[in-house]
């Protein structure tokens, strides 16, 4: 069985999220089978322990095999916010094998309604992982799960089942139908923490897969503990190692300062920056009409709101500084308002999917902008009007600290819908 598991803390008691893949994703390989049935058997809504024996009235199935790996490879490649998972995969699957995915849509509801529930018994859970939830919701921290989303959400959510958790403990449960990125991007890290509203206070990655889990989440700046039998003896602080019953000895003899998060460098500024967008495509993209322009209160933001707001600071001030950055010779400046339209109502009368879709070219447009950059450039000085010297990674920071601002202004305005509770006009 393979393991992976996350946990952070916040100040607040019930502010700890935590993280872990608790099982196996795939059923053991039978002997004779081609290598892509035992590797890929369930990576697609596949409709059976081969998608390709299940669809062979569909499509030649070794062309399904192919289809099925050219698909996972463009998964693990993507790095479009607007394009979810599922988008990418179906964008390369269902053309390559001439396939209607709506026409399919039914069958592969059912093989998750009836078949994948029965290949539990290829699975066992480990009772300490299940004396772990148990004991960190006992402490008041917030469970989030890391799995990699490369499956739908109704299969991780039944592996936790199989686990014998109780899914309804994890405050966010990843799908591909949500997200955009896959471990070991640094990426997915972020775009969890977004799609959470950035909760602050201590964040741990706990995890089995050295690569996946752990070297992944501290490139992004989060603090680890490392699932294994075999510890390193040289492990630098504040990252833990060892079996998984010590892992809540390990991090309540750990000061929560030193499992803050660690995300002021350059490298996780551009994560930050592409996870932003990401979040805001998944949780805005069911929401009604009306949901863009709900209030918490008279003197609060509306989602739309806070979009344009986002998308106005992106065209009038990040996009121009960093420009003038990178071709002038330590330009000054000037302080730009951004909040007007906002504060009057102007903007609450937009269209909040049309802004939205302008807030992410406009992003794109920034990342573009710093994607392969020489490091001499990253030390460009700048004169700002308000903050006097900077240089360009200085400002990169803080176009990602004001995307953490308003993801948690706007996170409890997306987890409020559809109920509507506390919200007013």
């Amino acid at each position: 069985m393979r393991w992976s598991k996350a946990i952070w803390r916040s100040k607040r008691p019930t502010a700890l999220p935590t993280t872990r893949r608790h099982h196996d994703a795939h059923p053991a390989p039978r002997p004779g089978r081609h290598p892509a049935h035992q590797r890929h058997g369930y990576l697609h809504p596949g409709l059976s322990e081969s998608p390709a024996e299940d669809l062979c009235d569909q499509a030649d199935p070794e062309a399904m095999i192919n289809a099925l790996l050219a698909g996972t490879r463009c998964m693990y490649a993507n790095e479009d916010s607007t394009h979810t998972l599922q988008q990418t995969f179906d964008a390369l699957f269902y053309p390559a094998l001439g396939l209607d995915p709506t026409a399919l849509a039914p069958r592969l509801a059912r093989f998750y309604a009836e078949v994948f529930p029965r290949l539990r018994h290829l699975t066992a859970p480990r009772p300490a992982a299940q004396r772990l939830v148990t004991a960190a919701r006992a402490r008041g921290y917030r469970l989030a799960l890391a799995s990699n989303p490369l499956f739908p959400r109704a299969a991780i959510v039944e592996r936790l089942r199989w686990a014998g958790l109780d899914p309804a403990h994890f405050d966010l449960i990843p799908g591909y139908e949500t997200f955009h990125f896959v471990k070991p991007h640094p990426a997915f890290f972020a775009e969890l923490l977004a799609q959470l509203g950035c909760p602050e206070g201590p964040v741990v990655m706990i995890g089995n897969a050295p690569e996946d889990d752990i070297a992944s989440a501290r490139r992004l700046g989060l603090s680890t503990y490392w699932v294994t039998d075999s510890p390193p003896p040289d492990l630098p602080a504040p990252h833990g190692a060892g079996p998984l019953e010590g892992m809540l000895p390990w991090l309540e003899n750990t000061p929560p300062e030193a499992l803050l998060p660690q995300m002021e460098h350059r490298e996780a500024y551009l994560y930050r920056l592409r996870a932003t967008p990401a979040a805001f495509h998944t949780a805005i993209a069911t929401l009604p009409p009306a949901a863009w322009h709900r209030r918490p209160d008279a003197r609060s933001w509306s989602l739309t709101e806070i979009l344009c707001h986002l998308r106005d600071v992106e065209a009038e001030v990040h996009l121009p500084h960093l420009r003038r950055v990178l071709t002038e010779d330590n330009p000054f400046l000037p302080h730009i308002e951004t909040e007007r339209q906002a504060e009057e109502g102007v903007d609450q009368h937009q269209d909040g999917a049309e802004v939205l879709a302008r807030f992410v070219a406009l992003r794109l447009e920034t990342l573009t902008l710093l994607q392969n950059l020489p490091p001499a450039d990253w030390v460009r000085p700048a004169r700002h009007a308000r903050l006097g010297s900077i240089h360009l990674t200085e400002l990169v920071g803080l176009i990602a600290e004001h995307d953490r601002l308003h993801l948690r202004q706007a996170a409890p305005l997306w987890r409020a819908y559809p109920n509507g509770t506390g919200l007013v006009e």
